[in-house]
């Protein structure tokens, strides 16, 4: 980063100057990095600078460097600009995010104009709250039971928030993997049974009675601990936006779980986690949601969770046929969606 701009921070935020900057991890694409910036003096010790450059980039790490990819990361900054500064401070103590501290005003993102996102300048800054400073320290690359729960329990409160959100200045339909984004993956699709009910799954999805916000990414690596796991705290909103919270759910378990077992291990693992998810789902609904009727809405969206499974299969047999999450569990529940169709 260059020395105007940590000084701008420093100014933004009433520190007296930048101690040192530590980079954290380069941004998916070629699109920017991350980087922790270690202040002197004012509120915050520490604080994450996203830096986002938009100049499309000639390389992907799978091959999809084409303009609809690169139009796809600009909206998806500006859905994520967008979160961050009239969303995110609202979150509460069970599902927490940083809070937004700055947005470089001059290096905004405009809205959509047909299909193309025009911006501002080349770059934006988009400066948070450093979680490791608020007691999520810890970045797990390998998960447990606790990890696991903690991240469940993150998604449960935070679907419970923002159950039957209008989504404004997000995503219509939330997630990265959806339909109507990914024409070119869908094109490579070599499973014609999955290619048939494609629009079918996708529709069960986005016309289910009971819509929330979903994060969109609810990977492992998207997600902050405590040194004791038993709680977690949620990063990068790029994708977030109305959707059926079964899709997170199904994302994040297929981001943990190993899937060596036989089927019907794996199975009974995904059942229990189901049931911790959606008594923690219920709990907060009648904390945060009373007039909701938490039993309905389960009762509608445990079908759809295989659905929500499918759907992410789709994508991923057609961005990346060789991808390890491609296995006999996903095969298996895949099958059970496609079935659930016919029925």
């Amino acid at each position: 980063m260059q020395t105007l701009q940590l000084n701008s921070i420093a100014q933004t935020l009433n520190a007296t100057g930048v101690k040192r900057v530590e980079p954290i991890q380069s941004l998916w694409g070629g699109y920017g990095e991350l980087v922790r910036v270690y202040l002197h003096g004012g509120q915050h010790q520490s604080v994450i600078v996203k830096q986002i450059k938009f100049p499309q980039p000639t390389h992907h790490p799978r091959g999809w460097a084409t303009d609809l990819s690169h139009q796809r990361k600009l909206k998806s900054y500006q859905v994520e600009a967008y979160w961050y500064q009239h969303y995110a401070n609202t979150c509460r103590a069970n599902n927490r995010v940083p809070k937004c501290l700055w947005l470089s005003a001059s290096s905004t993102l405009n809205h959509m104009t047909g299909n193309k996102t025009e911006i501002n300048s080349d770059e934006m800054l988009l400066v948070l709250e450093d979680l490791a400073q608020l007691g999520f320290s810890v970045v797990n690359s390998h998960s447990s039971p606790s990890i696991i729960q903690a991240c469940l329990t993150w998604l449960a409160h935070f679907h419970a928030q923002f159950m039957q959100h209008s989504a404004e200045g997000l995503w219509p339909i939330g997630t990265y993997w959806h339909l109507a984004t990914r024409p070119d993956e869908f094109k490579a699709l070599a499973d014609s049974r999955l290619k048939q009910a494609a629009s079918a799954l996708d529709e069960r999805l986005n016309t289910c009675r009971y819509q929330t916000l979903v994060h969109g990414d609810a990977k492992l690596a998207n997600f902050c601990f405590t040194p004791d796991a038993s709680k977690a705290a949620a990063v990068d909103f790029q994708y977030i936006g109305r959707g059926c919270g079964m899709k997170d759910v199904a994302y994040f378990l297929s981001s943990v779980l190993t899937f060596n077992a036989p089927v019907s291990q794996t199975n009974t693992l995904v059942e229990y986690y189901l049931a911790y998810y959606f008594a923690t789902l219920k709990q907060s609904l009648k904390q945060q949601q009373p007039s909701i009727d938490a039993n309905a809405l389960i009762q509608t969206w445990r079908p759809l969770f295989s659905i929500a499974w499918a759907d992410f299969h789709r994508f991923i047999k057609g961005w990346s046929p060789e991808h390890p999450k491609i296995n006999a569990y996903s095969e298996a529940l895949t099958a059970q969606a496609l079935k659930q169709l016919n029925e």
